[in-house]
Parts: C-alpha cells; structure tokens; sequence
C-alpha cells in the first residue's frame, strides 16, 4: 500500500511539473529591464489648452510644461478684418483653458479670445477657463471724469457672456477687479518669477520703489521678500499718459533702486520716477515690471533714461524694437501659469503657488 501511495504522488507532482512548464512556454518573453521601466502616461483627453495669435510662444510653452499638445484650432481674418474661429478637435465634455493677452491690438484680440470661448462652448466643453496673461482695459476701472465708461467691467461681462466659468489672470492693474466678475477669479502674481531674478544679483542697500501709491502693496510684498528698505514716489497725473513727478517719500541717498510697477505703457512715468530717484542722490536704478506694454516712444525714453536694467516678462511679447535693447531683460512667467492651470484643473489650492 505504501508503495501504490508513493507511485502516486510522483505521478502527481510529475504531472504538476508538466502543466507549470507548458505554461511557461505559453507565456511571453519579456526582458526584465523592459518590466521595471514605467509605463508612459496616459494622455487626457479632457484637459486641453488653446490660444488665440497673441502670445503663441507662452501658450506653447506653457503646454510644455504641463506635458500637452496644444489645441488645434483655425483663428484667422476675412478681407474686412473680421475674425474667424474654428475648433478643429472634439472638446465635448473637455475642461478647456484658452489663453489670450488682450495686448496690442487689443481689440482684435479681445475678440478672437470672445469667439473662441463661444465657439467651445457651443461644442459643449465642460468648463471653460478664461487664461488671460495681460487684462486689457484694466486701467479703466471707476469714473474718475463724467460721462466715462468702466470699461473693465464691460469688459469682465463679455467674457462670461462669451463662454467663461472662471477666469485666470495676471497681476491686474488693481486687485479689486475681481469683483467686476460675477465667476471665480485666480489672481497670480508675477513677483516670486521677478524676485528670483533679482535675488541672484545680490544688489547692494537695495531699497524697492513704489511709483505711486497705488502699488505700495506690491512693493512691500517685494521689499519684505528680498529683505530691502521701501520708498514711494509721489506722483500727479496731469493728463492721460503724462505724470509729474513731486516727491521721494523714503531713503534711496548712496543706495540702489529698484523700481516695482505692474506695467510699463509709454515708459513716461517710470523715466520720471527714476529721474527723481538719482536727483535724490540713488546710485543706481533698476526696474521691472509684469506687463511689458511699450507703446509709443517707450523703447526710445528706456534708451535715453538712468535705469540701468529693465526685466519683465513675457505675458506679452516683446516688440522688434524691444527686443534690440539690450538693457531690457525677459523672464519666462509659463511655469507658474502651468502650475495654475494644472491645480483649477486637478481642484487643488492654486494660492499655496504663493506660500
């Protein structure tokens, strides 16, 4: 009997043997390197970027850092000028993000990023998100004369007329124009990109320069964070695009200035302010700014003035003339509009960019 049990189990484990093997022979050759690589991610399909033709160069950056192709869509002009959009890829049931500086011109612009959204959303895309870089007509804000629109908030109602659930911005003229929309508003701001910059310069008795009262409290921000004394300049406008400079509100005497605005249109004001700073006694002035706007003669009054470098960045392209200059440097805002974009999609914090 013992020896009937034994033939037994071999047989059993013999047979085991057999079915193991011709498993492993059914089985595919894999190379074990090829097992540990990671698999490559899985495109989404629902997460798309656009842009309209005022700052490609951000928009495909941008993508770049979030790993995405950017949407395709056809936006071009007939013989009139009248703009023409046409989404070219399925956004059904799509959180989409269309990015659109309303920068020079803006009028054409701010009509192509309206027809865009409108276009998206009659191809029934979940979510559309308004990514505007630069917020033109922001400086038009309140009634400061009689009969005067406030064409920021006309304009804020356009864009929810158009399409838009929420809105993503850049360092707005005034901060209070979130409340112009009637849908969230992300507010970034340009500072951490602009204060790394200036950190690695190790700029000697640096003091941060306010250019009017109203950006006092970008410059404190600024000041606090690189650790520098703060001064004011108080200024009169005389007329639209014209500032008189009056007086020096802080210690800038044998020291280096560093003069904070949000944007530079025709460099008039800033040329001023910087004037004053050396007449006060500043060895050297520095500037930057979020929106490099520049129209008129700007690029000429940078040229000819006492500031020795400009940085901005690239939330509107530079113009030809711009570009030659070589006392005005660019620094690249993509990674935390990316950093923005990837959070309002993914529902995180998009203030913690800031802590």
């Amino acid at each position: 009997m013992a020896t009937v049990a034994t033939t037994t189990a071999e047989k059993a484990i013999a047979d085991n043997a057999t079915v193991e093997k011709t498993r492993a022979e059914k089985r595919p050759v894999t190379d074990e390197k090829t097992e540990r690589k990671p698999q490559r991610a899985r495109v989404d399909d629902r997460f798309k970027v656009f842009c309209g033709t005022a700052n490609e160069a951000l928009c495909d950056e941008v993508c770049n850092f979030l790993g995405l192709t950017r949407g395709q869509a056809l936006v071009t002009r007939f013989k009139d000028g009248e703009a023409y959009v046409q989404i070219q890829e399925n956004v059904r049931g799509a959180d989409v993000f269309v990015m659109q500086p309303t920068c020079q011109p803006v009028d054409m612009h701010l009509m192509e990023l309206l027809l865009m959204m409108d276009a998206l959303k009659r191809a029934s895309a979940r979510r559309i998100t308004a990514v505007i870089p630069y917020y033109g007509y922001a400086r038009q804000d309140r009634k400061d004369k009689p009969r005067v629109p406030i064409s920021s908030k006309l304009v804020a109602d356009l864009l929810t007329t158009a399409g838009a659930d929420r809105a993503l911005v850049v360092d707005l003229h005034a901060p209070q124009l979130q409340g112009f929309f009637n849908i969230p508003v992300d507010h970034l701001f340009a500072s951490p990109v602009l204060v790394d910059y200036f950190k690695k310069l190790n700029l000697p008795e640096l003091t941060v320069v306010s250019p009017d009262a109203g950006g006092v409290e970008r410059a404190r921000f600024f000041a606090k964070k690189m650790d520098a004394a703060l001064a004011i300049v108080d200024k009169r406008r005389v007329e639209m695009n014209v500032a008189e400079v009056m007086n020096v509100i802080g210690e800038v005497s044998g020291r280096t200035c560093l003069i904070i605005d949000d944007l530079i249109d025709t460099a008039g004001t800033l040329v001023k302010v910087a004037q004053a700073l050396v007449q006060n006694g500043a060895c050297t002035v520095y500037a930057c700014c979020t929106h490099p706007v520049l129209s008129g003669d700007a690029v000429e009054n940078l040229v000819n003035s006492p500031i020795t470098e400009l940085v901005v960045t690239d939330t509107i392209p530079l113009t030809e003339a711009a570009r030659q200059v070589s006392k005005i440097k660019v620094r690249s805002i993509a990674g935390l509009i990316g950093r923005a974009i990837q959070s309002i999609h993914e529902e995180t914090s998009v203030s913690r960019l800031f802590i």
